[in-house]
């Protein structure tokens, strides 16, 4: 059998190390009024984009990839209402990705869908930890020749992709990408919410009725 973890146990104290810094990097972010603002801001380019019925485009590298596909997903799907379906999607083909890769090089690989399909009027949404992330920038770059809006999501108030950005959203959570990476996603959620809030107001939308069963056939 074995024993209970004391307060003084390794374990503990590494579990409760990284707590402290999720903690101290929600406590930066609530106390950031100049971040708070461009979520809202962020929140009404992304409602004013979709009401002249322009897309959403998400990118990011690794784990920031991963975040824009949820982020992605939750506009085609839903976050908390049952409502029409928003026009989104991330870049995460692995066809795409890889192709432009090995023919265009790994900056491009974002760039390259922006320019296939982005339009004037369409909102970006550009996520990097450090905001350095070439291919980011590369994509943000593309966005901007294009007419299309940018939200960059970064964790350095001087990331080289904040100047590309309409909104540039850096959430205050000190070097560690992974504490970034957490705060990113909780702002994720409340550009959702807030769009939701703003298009279908506080009561969730009657989803259309489901077609009718057709009849069995012998």
């Amino acid at each position: 059998m074995t024993s209970s973890p004391t307060p003084q146990d390794p374990l503990l104290r590494l579990l409760d190390a990284g707590l402290a810094q999720a903690r101290q990097g929600l406590d930066a972010l609530c106390a950031d009024a100049a971040t708070r603002q461009a979520i809202a801001a962020a929140i009404g380019l992304l409602v004013h984009t979709l009401r002249l019925g322009g897309r959403v485009i998400a990118c990011g590298n690794g784990g920031s990839m991963c975040e824009a596909m949820h982020f992605a997903d939750e506009l085609t799907g839903r976050y908390r209402q049952d409502r029409p379906a928003l026009p989104a999607t991330a870049i995460a083909d692995p066809g795409h990705l890889t192709g432009v890769g090995n023919d265009f090089g790994f900056d491009q690989v974002f760039a390259r869908h922006v320019q296939a399909h982005g339009r004037a009027g369409d909102c970006l949404v550009a996520l990097s930890t450090s905001g350095r992330s070439a291919n980011v920038i590369e994509a943000a770059r593309a966005a901007r020749a294009q007419g299309l809006s940018v939200i960059g999501l970064t964790g350095h108030a001087d990331a080289a992709l904040g100047p590309l950005c309409t909104v540039h959203l850096c959430t205050p959570a000190g070097h560690w990408a992974d504490r970034v990476q957490e705060l990113h996603l909780l702002v994720l959620h409340l550009l959702v919410e807030g769009v939701e809030r703003q298009l279908f107001g506080e009561v969730a939308m009657p989803l259309p009725p489901s077609p009718a069963p057709r009849p069995d056939t012998p």
